[in-house]
């Protein structure tokens, strides 16, 4: 691994979305005030004129000094983790971990990608759809691996229908994944669930309790984390035993923290890439 790591050779493949101003594909989208190098050293000239120092900032190198940002932004904004505190207090009767609680060994292992492109928006993927995904795969999930649906959503990022237009993932699927020693799902979609729309639309037929966030409300009695909004699932060069890490920040307490999934990527001989 540490060769994989440093070798020159390593191609490294990004699978996330970042935090974005405004975006449209996000209901409660980030603020990002940017302060340029001019306001940089306005700001830390006052900062230090407030500690009683006299500093201006035309002292600054150049007059500038630091650029920076301030963000309004929910934990839940671009490619993310979600804790098992996000779906309920307890799974199956035992505390549910808050973000900075996840071990770092359910974060990094072999990916295997599950390809549902083919699913209609609104769809729910079920235990039958997963089992034949993997049987196309050829592939038997072993404990610690790390599972990644593939919607395609992440080709309408930018886009208000980035919010609708994907399948999500059953409660049964959910389980059924976890009770095979799978502790991180990931989605390139919005959400994890079906879109809010869809069931919103089906709860309302059957005024069942069950059709709201059902794949989320499984880990009040499987215990794993999901991670939402990924990114260039299809510039993955095979779709089973990908390495891959995605460390999420820490966050007091909280459901859920941004993540930067990257997958580890060594040469093949000829020149392209190998997992």
């Amino acid at each position: 691994m540490r060769d994989l790591l440093t070798a020159d050779d390593t191609t490294l493949i990004d699978l996330s979305i970042g935090l974005e101003d405004g975006v449209a594909s996000e209901p409660t989208p980030p603020t990002i005030d940017a302060f340029d190098h001019e306001a940089g050293a306005e700001r830390l000239a006052e900062n230090l004129q407030a500690q009683g120092y006299d500093v201006d900032a035309e002292d600054f190198p150049d007059g500038m000094g630091l650029a920076w940002e301030a963000l309004e932004v929910i934990p839940h904004a671009g490619t993310h983790m979600d804790a098992p505190w996000h779906y309920g207090p307890e799974v199956d009767g035992e505390p549910a971990k808050t973000i900075e609680e996840i071990p770092l060994e359910w974060c990094r292992g072999n990916a295997v990608v599950l390809d549902f492109r083919w699913m209609e928006p609104g769809a729910e993927i079920g235990v039958g759809d997963l089992e034949d995904a993997l049987d196309d795969l050829n592939h038997e999930l072993s404990p610690g691996e790390i599972v990644l649906i593939q919607t395609g959503a992440d080709e309408l990022w930018g886009q208000p229908e980035y919010l609708t237009e994907f399948p999500g993932m059953s409660a049964e699927g959910t389980k059924h994944l976890v009770e095979q020693g799978v502790k991180v799902i990931g989605t390139d979609a919005y959400g994890f669930d079906k879109p809010f729309a869809a069931m919103g639309e089906r709860y309302v037929e059957s005024g069942d309790e069950d059709e709201l966030w059902p794949a989320h409300v499984a880990g009040r009695e499987v215990e794993y984390c999901q991670i939402e909004k990924l990114a260039n699932l299809d510039a993955l060069p095979r779709k089973t035993d990908v390495p891959i890490a995605a460390f999420p920040i820490k966050i007091e307490n909280a459901s859920g923290g941004w993540v930067r999934p990257v997958a580890v990527l060594e040469a093949d001989k000829t020149g392209g890439e190998t997992a």
